[in-house]
């Protein structure tokens, strides 16, 4: 079983072993969705380090990454996800789910949590509403890309669909 660990963009290994994780899985993501104009598919080492996101890692006995989650603090105490990338070739073992879970019970319990992904992204959409996420409205930032939003509600609260996150799941 992997273990969740901080992950510290200025050490270069495990920067490029993030960025390069992030390349395959946002292209398999580009495949099953059909669009290809995923902002962090085309982005930079640099630009990946400078995004103001929290990152948390899944690492195998090996110390491999096998796959990470980053997230943005909202000024409403609520969490949006921005990624959420496992390697391919770790696909289908658990990682996203227990990299989710974690970030959920662990770092945001309560909290509003909200993510996107393509809608045609079936895995993701599947993982998210399998963890009890509620699917608010589909919108298009762009043409040719519709994206589904998805938000877990603190205890207490109902969540609408409220803010349109940018992340991708």
């Amino acid at each position: 079983m992997p273990q969740i660990r901080t992950l510290d963009l200025t050490d270069d290994a495990t920067a490029t072993a993030m960025h390069r994780i992030g390349r395959a899985a946002y292209a398999v993501e580009a495949e099953l969705i059909g669009f290809y104009g995923i902002p962090a598919l085309g982005e930079s080492l640099a630009e990946m380090r400078a995004q103001p996101l929290n990152w948390i890692g899944a690492m195998s006995g090996d110390d491999s990454l096998d796959g990470f989650l980053a997230w943005e603090e909202q000024a409403d105490r609520g969490v949006s996800v921005d990624r959420l990338c496992v390697d391919p070739g770790r696909f289908r073992r658990g990682v996203a789910s227990l990299l989710l879970r974690h970030a959920l019970t662990e770092m945001f319990p309560g909290r509003l949590v909200e993510v996107t992904t393509g809608a045609a992204n079936a895995p993701a959409v599947t993982l998210y509403e399998r963890l009890g996420f509620t699917r608010g409205p589909d919108f298009s930032p762009v043409p040719g890309l519709t994206m589904a939003s998805f938000g877990r509600a603190a205890i207490g609260t109902s969540w609408e669909g409220r803010r349109g996150s940018s992340g991708q799941g």
